[in-house]
């Protein structure tokens, strides 16, 4: 037998538990609008969809290049007598950035000299006696061999003069290859060497390789980037291309494509493509890093909207009556921002950017902010 007490007890915990169900089946039972009036509606922010040129885009991550980098290094060997500018240095074309001791190559300029002013006066004289001896051929006064021994010494004469010629071209070329000039406007990227280093292009050896100083013209960058073999195909020479740069938020630097490779890295298996860009104000540095955008198609007058707004690929909120509303949209060309809209949305439409995720349809949105991008 059940105690008077217990059964009391027993009793309010049937009651207690059947009033918590019926809250439990009222609750469930709420419509979206009793929610929304309980919690108020979503914050968002919307994107007015309008019309504007979109592009898709390719990127790569490459290294930046001076578009023009040479070794300064003389064509023949001897001691550096002299370097005149120092690294970090402009120079203009035809600058004298350094030179070789000279006092050797001197010597052999006057001795050429010489050895040519001899060789004038022989032929000189060469081309004096041949003369006569054709006017005293024509009067039968000499003999014919004669008259051929004076020929050959007038060849002989003329061709000792063009040898002293070139002894003195050589020398002369000797001595201006000895000064080091700039062959460009440029930079002075490095300095290889020091005076007093002996320097044997022909042989190696210090400095050889490198040569004297390294000379760098970055008004313009080169940047080149490895594409994929799927990629490839999309880009030509001359077509636009866009440089980014981390160390220049914001900045983007507008080049064209100078070179597309035809066969790919043995290593990598991709294929190079250098593009130029400009860089009048020095602001882009050799040796380091930017993305490299290609651009390969665009739309004018494309409705288009934020990447953020899309869900699922397939689907956006669009703000209607302070509700959200679902539309289904066709996507076209899509870059890292922006998307354009083939169908399912009309120009001026509130579509949601923000605040978007885990929305429900007809579930009421608090216009916050409407946004740009």
């Amino acid at each position: 037998m059940i105690k008077p007490n217990l059964r009391r007890r027993f009793t309010i915990g049937i009651i207690g538990a059947a009033v918590l169900s019926a809250a439990v089946s009222c609750r469930q039972a709420e419509k979206p609008e009793a929610a929304e009036a309980a919690f108020g509606a979503t914050p968002v922010k919307v994107f007015k969809i309008h019309r504007e040129r979109i592009s898709e885009r390719l990127t790569y991550t490459g290294t930046l290049e001076a578009w023009k980098h040479i070794s300064i290094t003389p064509e023949v060997g001897g001691k550096i007598a002299a370097i005149h500018v120092q690294e970090g240095e402009r120079v203009a074309q035809g600058r004298l950035l350094a030179e070789l001791e000279t006092e050797s190559i001197r010597l052999q300029l006057k001795q050429a000299e010489a050895g040519l002013a001899v060789a004038e006066a022989g032929y000189a004289d060469a081309q004096r006696n041949k003369e006569r001896m054709d006017r005293l051929v024509a009067e039968k006064a000499v003999s014919e061999m004669q008259h051929e021994k004076a020929r050959l010494a007038y060849d002989s004469a003329a061709a000792q003069r063009e040898q002293a010629r070139a002894a003195l071209n050589l020398a002369r070329h000797a001595l201006d290859v000895s000064m080091m000039k700039a062959p460009f406007a440029g930079v002075i990227a490095s300095k290889n060497a020091e005076v007093g280093d002996v320097i044997n292009p022909m042989m190696g050896g210090l400095g050889s390789a490198s040569g004297v100083l390294t000379l760098v013209d970055y008004s313009r960058i080169k940047v080149v980037a490895g594409v994929s073999s799927f990629d490839i195909d999309r880009l030509r020479k001359g077509q636009e291309a866009f440089l980014r740069v981390p160390a220049l938020p914001g900045r983007e630097f507008r080049g064209e494509v100078t070179v597309v490779y035809l066969t790919a890295d043995p290593l990598s298996k991709k294929f190079g493509v250098e593009a130029i860009f400009p860089n009048a104000d020095h602001v882009l540095r050799p040796g380091t890093f930017g993305d490299v955008v290609f651009e390969v198609q665009s739309h004018e007058n494309a409705l288009v909207i934020p990447q953020r707004a899309v869900l699922a690929g397939s689907y956006v909120f669009v703000v209607e009556g302070g509700k959200a509303v679902r539309k289904n949209v066709s996507l076209g060309l899509q870059n890292t921002a922006m998307v354009e809209v083939l169908a399912g949305l009309e120009e001026g439409a509130a579509v949601i950017v923000d605040g978007n995720y885990g929305l429900e349809e007809g579930v009421a949105v608090e216009v916050l902010e409407e946004v740009a991008k």
